[in-house]
């Protein structure tokens, strides 16, 4: 719209220019005429190289021409259309070269005004251009990203079945040897169940889970457990909750895996030695967990990098641990885990936000 502005502006400079060309046409053709400006007004008329011009009697016989291309000027179709275009665009400057003759000068808009006028066009395609190829490279990389996912979703998945499947080979060798007792087939079942919840928890990615109102701190107590008993002796794994219990909306299989994954991520920045604390604090309004571990500590300029697929500091990692995580709690949960603190060789801390209340304040909602 700017540009369509200057454009007008210009062609109103440049009818006024073809008027002062005109009348010193004029005056160069008044034989009668003895000026002492002769030599300016040839300059004048020599200046101008970029608007075409075309003279007419009133028979619509060429007179004169100029910046028009000389090669066509003789062919009478190609002026006489030239003409047609001029005559549709501009009205014709009247110009009287003796009483009673008259002669019609047509012109066209300069070379540099239909530049400007096809700029925006140029640059809107360039602007087009410039879109499509984001689009494409967004388009490549969402989908180079989607690849990783689904290959660290298997790796993930290996992974997580090697703790129960480690055991329970293990339990099929002592079992062999006869040696077993009650405490060994608790433990076949509990990993035997573990195999089951794993399962549970693939099977809900991607599609909404149930989310049944569940006592937090039980879900947070039990992973641990499980965490505590298959860590190193040298590993302190401490919990810290409310005497009450904190009722909220959640699924019990993928909030689980989320506490397994930091505390597995945990154990591998403290090398398998360390204090991991989790903390429970609630209120009316939110639960708040804070995991914490004595590791190596986690870049600030990464706090935001490592929920990204792909991205791992481990040789053996694929980088979907806490993106999984990420999405569990607040695509799912409508929460939200981030790094809270960090320090190199102190320690990191994870919280997670969640919407929560006591079992006394859901049912006071649910009654409202």
């Amino acid at each position: 719209m700017y540009t369509n502005f200057l454009v007008k502006k210009l062609s109103v400079e440049e009818r006024k220019k073809i008027e002062i060309w005109t009348e010193i046409y004029r005056l160069l053709n008044d034989a009668d005429a003895i000026d002492p400006n002769l030599d300016f007004y040839l300059r004048v008329m020599e200046n101008n190289t970029t608007i075409p011009v075309i003279i007419v009697d009133g028979n619509q016989q060429l007179k004169f021409w100029s910046n028009i291309d000389s090669s066509k000027v003789a062919d009478p179709k190609y002026i006489s259309r030239r003409l047609e275009q001029m005559r549709a665009k501009y009205s014709p400057v009247i110009l009287e070269i003796y009483e009673g003759e008259m002669q019609y000068v047509y012109y066209d808009d300069s070379s540099i005004l239909n530049q400007l006028l096809y700029y925006p066009v140029i640059q809107l395609s360039i602007i087009v251009l410039f879109i499509c190829a984001a689009y494409f490279a967004f388009n490549s990389s969402r989908k180079a990203e989607q690849n990783r996912v689904w290959v660290g979703l298997s790796k993930e998945t290996a992974h997580q079945l090697g703790t129960p499947i480690s055991s329970l080979l293990a339990i099929t060798e002592m079992l062999k040897m006869k040696i077993y007792d009650d405490t060994l087939i608790a433990e076949l079942e509990k990993d035997a169940s573990r195999l089951h919840d794993i399962t549970e928890r693939f099977s809900k990615i991607g599609s909404k889970p149930a989310i049944p109102i569940t006592d937090i701190g039980q879900t947070i107590a039990n992973s641990l457990n499980y965490i505590r008993k298959r860590s190193s002796d040298r590993v302190d794994i401490r919990y810290n909750q409310p005497e009450e219990a904190v009722m909220i909306p959640l699924s019990e299989q993928l909030f689980s895996w989320v506490i397994e994954n930091l505390c597995k991520n945990a154990l591998d920045a403290m090398a398998g030695a360390g204090k991991i604390t989790v903390e429970l604090k609630s209120s009316h309004k939110q639960a708040v967990i804070d995991i914490s571990d004595t590791g190596k500590g986690i870049p600030s300029r990464k706090f935001k990098t490592i929920f990204k697929p792909g991205y791992t500091t481990k040789s053996r990692g694929w980088g979907l641990g806490l993106s999984l995580s990420k999405r569990i709690i607040e695509d799912y949960h409508n929460g939200r885990i981030f790094v809270l603190s960090s320090e190199a060789d102190k320690g990191t801390t994870f919280r997670i936000i969640l919407k929560a209340g006591t079992k006394t304040h859901l049912s006071e909602l649910f009654t409202k």
